[in-house]
């Protein structure tokens, strides 16, 4: 990868994030819970869509149909799990109203612009698809760093 590589901020292969912490707390949207803040319209997009997918996704638990942020909460969430099944769906549908509303108000980057791509000032990420799955590849090391260190914040969080 050459470290003077530049990408255009409209490239669809790529994600862009800045590091940074939404306005509100959020215990089951996982989006919410990550500390990666989308920059630039493609992300943005394909953040939502993202949210659509594991929200469509339908799971039976206790006779009930949940969606796919609550099936996962109710696996990995201590809290979630102490919780009654309605209670973690209302909440689910709040945290997903509240995070499209701050999705809807971020700033986002000139689309015409450019990036370079071993920068720290943003997370970076190739995104690949297989199959039916876009996966996320961290584009630099300062993305891979940050990306290992969030996902053991996230653990820890959930344990």
């Amino acid at each position: 990868m050459a470290s003077d590589e530049i990408i255009n901020i409209d490239d669809m292969n790529y994600a862009v994030y800045k590091i940074g912490d939404w306005k509100n707390h959020y215990e089951i949207n996982q989006i919410g819970l990550s500390r990666e803040i989308p920059v630039t319209e493609n992300t943005l997009t394909h953040v939502k869509f993202s949210m659509e997918e594991i929200r469509n996704s339908k799971f039976e638990i206790s006779d009930k149909e949940v969606n796919g942020f609550v099936a996962i909460a109710l696996q990995l969430n201590p809290k979630v799990q102490d919780m009654d099944l309605e209670d973690v769906i209302s909440l689910e549908q709040k945290e997903y109203d509240d995070i499209l509303k701050e999705l809807e108000n971020l700033e986002l980057l000139d689309e015409d612009g450019t990036i370079p791509l071993e920068t720290e000032d943003y997370l970076i990420y190739k995104l690949e698809k297989e199959c039916h799955v876009t996966n996320s590849i961290p584009a630099n090391k300062f993305t891979k760093k940050f990306y290992f260190d969030e996902m053991k914040r996230i653990e820890d969080a959930l344990s």
